[in-house]
Formats: structure tokens, sequence, C-alpha cells
């Protein structure tokens, strides 16, 4: 018995594994930095961080080149609600209009027995004319570049041509009702909205005096109820319809 014993290997005790300096906390270390960047708003922070250093270093440079840049000219921001097609750029500008030989009239057969209801926007007016001359539609509000002229009575009126040319332009607008416009001599355009019964077409020759409709209604206007609204246009640019009138 005891020479078996003798004979059996001896057993090595099992080694306790050894700890690598440093390990354990490693393992921490990566598991934690992964348990954040896990997290759904790291990654997000960290972009927009970025994002704005770039931004504040993009703006420095920006800044420190305009500094060098004169500034000039000013954006134009004006809004036009009838007659949308003609910025009222220069209105105010003194303006030579040539319309033949023949003087301009009002596109009415009795014109003191009307009166304008809002009149043209002149900036050399005073603060109550420019309030009275402005139009608003919804939460816009533009300056008139025309006049709305209207009945007392409330009643309808024969539009007329205010000089002879050909009829260039007739149509249905969405805001500003039935419109018609008329090209002159000299650059000179006059155009007619918020019709009714329009009775000339595109390519009409018409005479000074021609009836070209009656006085209706549109949505710009909704608050005048029936009215004409008149404008002038030389070269593109609205001008006072006042100015080609001899008083």
């Amino acid at each position: 018995m005891n020479d078996q014993n003798q004979n059996k290997p001896k057993q090595r005790p099992e080694e306790t594994p050894k700890t690598v300096l440093g390990g354990t906390s490693a393992a921490k270390s990566s598991s934690g930095w992964k348990s954040l960047f896990a997290k759904r708003w790291v990654s997000p922070a960290i972009f927009m961080a970025a994002a704005a250093i770039i931004v504040t270093l993009m703006w420095i440079y920006q800044g420190s080149s305009d500094d060098t840049a004169p500034v000039t000219g000013t954006p134009d921001t004006t809004e036009v609600a009838q007659g949308a097609e003609n910025e009222p750029k220069g209105q105010n500008e003194e303006t030579d209009v040539v319309v033949g030989n023949e003087k301009a009239e009002w596109p009415v057969a009795n014109f003191e027995a009307l009166q304008v209801e809002r009149p043209y926007f002149d900036e050399n007016a005073s603060a109550e004319e420019q309030e009275a001359a402005l139009v608003q539609v919804g939460n816009t509000i533009s300056p008139n570049t025309g006049i709305d002229i209207v009945a007392p009575n409330g009643d309808t009126f024969d539009v007329l041509a205010a000089l002879s040319g050909k009829v260039t332009h007739v149509s249905k607008h969405a805001t500003n009702g039935n419109v018609v416009e008329i090209t002159h001599e000299g650059g000179l355009v006059t155009v007619y909205q918020s019709l009714a019964e329009v009775q000339v077409a595109e390519g009409d020759d018409v005479t000074q005096g021609t009836k070209i409709a009656i006085a209706g209604r549109n949505d710009v206007g909704r608050d005048l109820g029936i009215h004409l609204h008149y404008e002038t246009i030389k070269d593109g640019k609205p001008v006072n319809p006042n100015s080609l009138i001899e008083n």
C-alpha cells in the first residue's frame, strides 16, 4: 500500500491565474467608453460641438474679410398688392412722359362726380396721405401704385381709354379682377383693373374716350366695393396718374 502511494505522481496545486497589471482597469475603461458611445445623445452632441467650432472659425474668417469690403445698396423688399407685375421702384422720380400730340384724360366720363378713395403712394406726401395710400391684403401692406376711383353712391360707371393706343393685355387676375392694359406712344402703358363687362380684346386699336369696360369688384379692393383701379406705367415703372393730367 505504501509503495502504491509512493509511485503515484504528485498532483500540482492549481495555479492561481496571475493578474496582469492594469488589465482589469483597462477592461473596465473600455467597457465604460463603449457604454458611453452607446447612448443616443452622445454622438449628436459630439457632432454639434464640432459643427459649432467649424462655424465659429468660418464666422471669424468671414468677419475679417467683410471688414474690408464696402457695403453698397439696400435690398428691395417692397411687395405690390395691385399691379403686382410692376414693382414701385423709382415711382416718385421725375419722368418725362411723351404721349404724342394727345393730352391724357381721366379714364372716366365725369371725374368730378366721382372720388379717389385710395390715392397713389407718394414718398413726398405727408404721413397721413401716405397712410391713406397703403393697400392691405391679409398680413401684407403695400404702397398703392395707382389710384382707386369710386362713385359716392356705390354705383358702377363707364371706364374709358385715357389715351389712344393698342390693347396689349386682357386677362382675369385671381386678386386684381379683370385687367386691361393699353400701350401708347413713348413707352407709356395705362392699366385698368377691377373691371366688369370688358368690351375690348388684345390687339384692338382704341381711341381716347373709347369705353373699354365698367367698374367692378376685385379681391384686393374688397373694402372699396365697386371701383376702378387705374395705373400709369412709364418704361416699366409706376408714375403718379395725376402727373399726366393738366390741371
